[in-house]
């Protein structure tokens, strides 16, 4: 009697083919629509790819008539490799588009190791800390003067070929994305290191510290990473403060002990935002004004700038990541803020609202509001959401927020754009792009710099590439021009570079570093460390 032999299964090419079509669809899909913002685009590609392949795998492993002493092995190993990988790599932070930076797991955070290596320490015949002797080209505050990125007095050489940016230090830094402030001979910045949030104080020539403050407490989270994202304010010889948990701070500027400490959450309970504060404390008058977190209302808040005392609270929105800016607008001094879904002009002396314009959308505002001529403001948001421009206007008392017009020429996400001449420059979704405000229309596209940020120096923009270059580019609105670039920095970087005189001060959640910029003859501006 013959056994009968069984016939060879059937392979069903038909599932492999539709699971290939169907995932390069949706792949092709995600690259078309232009205003898709890149972070969730490549997010989405991803886990359209990873569907895909698992679907593959799928099949080929049990409908393709493997025997079982095959199958179950490589389902096995597969499974193995899913955990060892799970297990054996995490997650060091994401690009701005969303990128994972993938490390061992066993990997220690750079910050740890520079956890017992800065205490505030004198530097002999170094002089004294001198915060109170202002000056036209000190970079006090996030954004520098009048919070606009606009830096005036310098006139930049853009010849670095012949004249290339001089190092004067860099160094490695703790973790976080706080800008230098810079007042004469000193720069002052918020750093993690360890379990230590600090406010630190470097000669801005060479790098040292002349003193620290030390708050023990971190801040961490995937997206972001750790530590603080606020840049301090100087004035008056001292040093404001406020850390990604809430701890705002009043340091004595000459040797950065603590005047006076609030922690926001506990004077106005709510939960804190989920990317932590990072809001630059605003210092006018006598008042020090900061927004709070994800809790509806109180929105923003102002402080005695002296002695610390509550002066007001204003708003019923949830916070956003943006900083408060003072602008008068329609003849009325205001404080304008970006809310979670809304923005606001404050009176500033007592915090009430005097417009609100409605912009729902709930992913995260990080970007700067814009005062711009006739009584006008531009409002740069990103993650899908279009930017808007607002006339105010005010009849008798009451004062008005009118849209003109929104779109998406300029998903600016975090980065800070610069107005200039009726036209606004910024990385639009890492594109370097310059956009004409009467209309919204996009002027031209330039190169791409990555999720960085900008300033503007004279007729030229510095340009802080998120990989670390910094490149001069000559922008007009014909054309954006790259002259030069250098390296300034070997990683990530999202903190806006400060630029003091011809000093240029970078960092990132790693390591900063001063370069002395090559200055036009004859017309740049004093330097301010003498020699």
């Amino acid at each position: 009697m013959n056994a009968t032999i069984p016939s060879p299964r059937r392979m069903r090419w038909w599932m492999p083919a539709t699971i290939v079509v169907l995932g390069t669809i949706a792949i092709i899909a995600l690259q078309v629509p232009e205003e898709i913002d890149n972070g969730f685009r490549f997010f989405f590609t991803c886990f359209a790819g990873a569907v895909t392949g698992l679907l593959l795998a799928l099949w080929y492993i049990f409908f393709t008539g493997l025997p079982a002493r095959t199958r179950w092995p490589l389902l096995g190993g597969g499974i193995v490799a899913l955990v060892a990988l799970l297990f054996g790599v995490k997650v060091d932070g994401f690009t701005g588009d969303m990128r994972p930076r993938l490390v061992w797991a066993w990997t220690p955070k750079t910050d740890l190791l520079l956890s017992d290596r800065l205490e505030a320490a004198p530097v002999a015949g170094g002089g004294e800390v001198d915060l109170a002797t202002t000056s036209a080209t000190d970079f006090s505050q996030f954004l520098g003067q009048n919070r606009s990125g606009v830096v005036q007095g310098v006139h930049l050489d853009p010849d670095w070929a012949e004249h290339p940016p001089e190092l004067m230090w860099r160094q490695a830094i703790g973790a976080g994305w706080s800008s230098f402030a810079v007042v004469g001979k000193f720069a002052v910045t918020q750093e993690q290191r360890g379990d230590k949030e600090l406010v630190v104080c470097y000669e801005l020539e060479t790098g040292r510290s002349r003193w620290s403050h030390a708050d023990i407490v971190r801040f961490s989270e995937k997206m972001g990473g750790d530590g603080p994202r606020a840049t301090p304010t100087i004035t008056g010889g001292r040093v404001y403060t406020l850390g990604a948990t809430g701890l705002l701070n009043c340091l004595d500027g000459a040797t950065g002990k603590a005047i006076w400490m609030h922690d926001i959450f506990k004077d106005y309970p709510g939960d804190n935002l989920p990317w932590g504060k990072s809001s630059s404390p605003l210092v006018y008058d006598d008042h020090l004004v900061v927004s709070l977190g994800a809790t509806k209302g109180p929105t923003v808040v102002a402080y005695h700038k002296d002695t610390g005392a509550p002066l007001w609270q204003g708003g019923q929105d949830q916070a956003s990541y943006s900083s408060p800016v003072l602008a008068t607008l329609a003849g009325t001094k205001q404080i304008l803020m970006i809310n979670a879904e809304s923005a606001t002009g404050h009176d500033p002396t007592d915090g009430h609202i005097l417009w609100e314009y409605d912009w729902p959308g709930k992913m995260a505002k990080c970007s700067q509001p814009l005062a711009l001529p006739g009584d006008r403001v531009f409002l740069p948001t990103g993650y899908g959401f279009p930017c808007v421009l607002l006339q105010i206007d005010k009849v008798g008392s009451q004062m008005m927020a009118k849209e003109i017009w929104q779109n998406k020429n300029l998903k600016a996400k975090f980065t800070a754009p610069i107005v200039r001449d009726g036209h606004a420059y910024g990385l639009d979704d890492g594109i370097l792009v310059c956009v004409e405000l009467e209309k919204g229309t996009r002027k031209w596209k330039s190169e791409r710099y990555g999720h960085g940020q900008v300033l503007m120096v004279g007729d030229l923009l510095l340009v802080q590439a998120e990989k670390g270059d910094v490149a001069l580019v000559e922008a007009t609105p014909v054309a954006g021009r790259e002259l030069a670039r250098f390296p300034a920095l070997s990683s990530k970087t999202w903190t806006i570079p400060s630029l003091s005189g011809p000093y240029l001060l970078v960092r990132n959640d790693q390591e900063a570093a001063c370069y002395k910029l090559p200055l036009r003859k004859g017309i740049g501006a004093p330097n301010m460390l003498g020699d």
